[in-house]
């Protein structure tokens, strides 16, 4: 990102005196609220991760003194993430995944772990992010006219529009004002990113994650993009951008609709930008043909669908999931379906749903530790499975790991569109959160891995149902998940380890070359 004359500019494409003076303002208005100092230095060291560390080899990166060195020398890859929803953290959890399976030791970076300015502005960010989430779920005035005109940058009332355009903190994320606007704002992380090798592989869950590194001068980013939506703001001027679709990839090449008059844009270079596939955990791609046929092997002999549902990290869709809940408790008495249920690290709708299910307390099993969810999960990969599983975390780590953990061992994810819709498991898209999730259901339904979003409450019952009494969608999507792993679709997160560390890697089993 260049200034020139007072005037922003990203890959050539200038923004006006009144945006960028705006966008200045912007970043003002963070230094003051913060205390924000230029000079400030980041003295950075390397511990064990105390939840995942087993699993990925995983170490965080820590602002405090004791702890291990952080050497240039290092093989290891950085992995930059916050918790904004739970989808960027998952995006994170597959490149150390990637990163660990290609011999390089993933150092986690999240920044909402890092005290100082981060901390400070990203918790400021996501509490707005997370309200807005739910009101979008409870109100459908704000959802068609504010959130889904945020989350695509389609158009909405002339008023609506008017008032999005003035107040700098709606502006739509699909245009290119909201990119630098988040830009200058991530400039003031450039102190943390600093305190790393500039020279050292990182991988970037965020666009925030992305900007403050290549503000800070590393030289080696690599952002893992997320949707399949394009916008504006996900891309970093001096960064490379692995992509998870063709469409995807021609949206950010292109620059399409990211101007809010709707003119043609200069393009994204082509050595900025990679179609990688789907960003996905090392031990889910390994095993597909494998955990497919389990699939198809359970249902020919008529065990219960083992359906699993999962709640975002906003906490929104509290009565679709009463919903699927109560419509299931039948078909789980009877033997036909065995429920799994991850709330994540929302305990409050853990004590909302239990008030719900007062009745039938002899079908729940709650897990509240990923020792008790591992425990389980391996045992049913051998076993039946039966009854009403629930689980909550008390942090963001097994709350967004536990899903998939849980992925391999069952037969349907039920799921909004969100991350989730790019896994290699058959799903039911039930309503999405936001505008921009959309595509991933016409992604996930058009590879032929998951249905269409069923965009009401009855439409995602009546999918449950077909899914369950027969056995045609399972196979066919088993299928088609086996199909697109032979030629690279779930290969992503492999491959951007690639362009951030220049070594060569093709997955076991795969004909991708």
């Amino acid at each position: 990102m260049k200034e020139r004359d007072g005037r922003y500019e990203i890959y050539g494409n200038r923004l006006t005196r009144s945006q960028s003076r705006k966008i200045a303002r912007w970043q003002r208005m963070f230094v003051r609220k913060f205390d924000y100092d230029p000079n400030e230095t980041y003295e950075l060291s390397l511990r064990d991760n105390a939840y995942l560390g087993d699993v990925f080899g995983l170490k965080d990166i820590v602002r405090e003194g004791g702890g291990e060195p952080i050497r240039e020398s290092d093989k290891a890859v950085v992995i930059g993430t916050i918790r904004m929803g739970f989808g960027h953290y998952r995006i994170a959890m597959a490149g150390a995944s990637c990163a660990r399976a290609m011999g390089y030791t993933p150092y986690w970076l999240d920044l909402l772990a890092i005290p100082g300015i981060t901390t400070d502005v990203i918790t400021w960010c996501n509490k707005w992010y997370s309200r807005w989430s739910r009101v979008s779920q409870r109100s459908k005035l704000f959802d068609k006219y504010i959130w889904e005109v945020l989350t695509t940058g389609e158009k909405s009332l002339p008023i609506l529009n008017a008032f999005l355009n003035w107040w700098i903190v709606t502006w739509p994320w699909r245009f290119l004002k909201t990119n630098v606007k988040d830009y200058k704002m991530s400039e003031l992380f450039r102190n943390l990113h600093e305190a790393l090798p500039s020279s050292m592989p990182m991988l970037t869950s965020h666009m925030w994650n992305c900007m403050g590194a290549v503000a800070g001068g590393m030289t080696n980013v690599v952002d893992m993009m997320f949707d399949n939506w394009p916008m504006a703001f996900q891309l970093t001027e001096g960064a490379r951008h692995g992509v998870q679709s063709p469409a995807g990839y021609y949206g950010f090449r292109a620059m399409r609709g990211f101007d809010e008059k709707g003119r043609i844009l200069n393009p994204v270079p082509a050595d900025a930008l990679s179609y990688t596939g789907h960003h996905i955990d090392h031990e889910l791609v390994t095993n597909i043909e494998a955990d497919c046929a389990a699939r198809t092997e359970r249902a020919a002999a008529g065990e219960p669908r083992r359906l699993l549902l999962t709640m975002g990290g906003a906490g929104a869709q509290r009565e679709l999931f009463a919903a699927v809940i109560k419509h299931c408790l039948p078909l789980i008495r009877d033997k036909k379906i065995a429920l799994f249920v991850n709330l994540g690290d929302h305990r409050e709708n853990w004590e909302w749903l239990q008030a719900r299910l007062s009745a039938d307390q002899d079908l729940i099993s709650a897990h509240t530790s990923w020792e008790e969810t591992r425990r389980l999960t391996d045992s049913i990969r051998s076993q039946s499975a039966s009854g009403i599983h629930i689980f909550h975390f008390d942090n963001t780590s097994h709350a967004v790991y536990a899903s998939n953990y849980l992925m391999r061992v069952i037969d349907v994810m039920i799921t909004k569109p969100s991350e989730l819709a790019f896994y290699p498991v058959p799903k039911i898209f039930n309503r999405r959160v936001g505008g921009h999730e959309q595509w991933g259901a016409i992604r996930g339904a058009e590879l032929g891995d998951g249905t269409v979003e069923t965009r009401t409450i009855p439409e995602t019952l009546q999918a449950i149902d077909l899914i369950t009494h027969d056995d045609d969608l399972l196979r066919m999507y088993c299928d088609c998940i086996v199909r697109n792993k032979s030629i690279g679709i779930y290969n992503g997160a492999y491959r951007c380890v690639e362009l951030a560390t220049g070594e060569r890697y093709v997955p076991p089993n795969s004909a991708a070359g």
